[in-house]
């Protein structure tokens, strides 16, 4: 039993199909670029979709937060299972400052996704991207936060001195 199984296995692995290379998969889809405010900056050479500046929702993440609050309608399937989390969403800020393709990129339910992407379909008014000093196009990715989860916690905490001991 030993060697017929040896032998398969050697037969296996001396077909031509399993020394083939196999090349990786091409991407056709343009990957998402996660641009965060704080760490942009201009390059001497950057690629022809990196921005020198990130769009901007006008009045930052206090008005973005705020949008969603005032917007959001929590669907009642979702509010009966208690449901809370964020769904995620991918969509393009056009040169115009309009959003548009609200795609979910992360799912929590199907009631909370198809909320989520009529809420991102309706803004508007965001600075664009730019790249030497022109607006582009950028796909974005934006948490559209149902239930608690837009609510933050902050713990303050007392710094204790460090006991010097002599």
């Amino acid at each position: 039993m030993n060697k017929t199984f040896f032998s398969l296995l050697m037969a296996l692995a001396a077909s031509p199909a399993a020394f083939a290379q196999q090349t990786a998969p091409e991407a056709t889809d343009q990957k998402t670029i996660v641009l965060k405010p704080g760490s942009m900056q201009v390059q001497a050479k950057p690629a022809a979709n990196r921005p020198d500046r990130a769009p901007v929702y006008p009045g930052g993440e206090q008005a973005l937060g705020l949008f969603f609050l005032q917007n959001i309608n929590y669907p009642a399937a979702a509010k009966a299972k208690q449901l809370s989390g964020v769904v995620l969403v991918n969509a393009t800020v056009n040169v115009d400052g309009t959003v548009t393709n609200p795609v979910v990129a992360k799912a929590l339910s199907p009631e909370c996704d198809a909320e989520a992407q009529r809420v991102v379909a309706l803004m508007s008014g965001w600075q664009p991207a730019m790249r030497r000093g022109r607006p582009l196009p950028v796909l974005i990715q934006l948490p559209v936060p149902f239930g608690g989860a837009g609510e933050m916690k902050v713990e303050q905490t007392r710094r204790q001195p460090l006991n010097k001991q002599k």
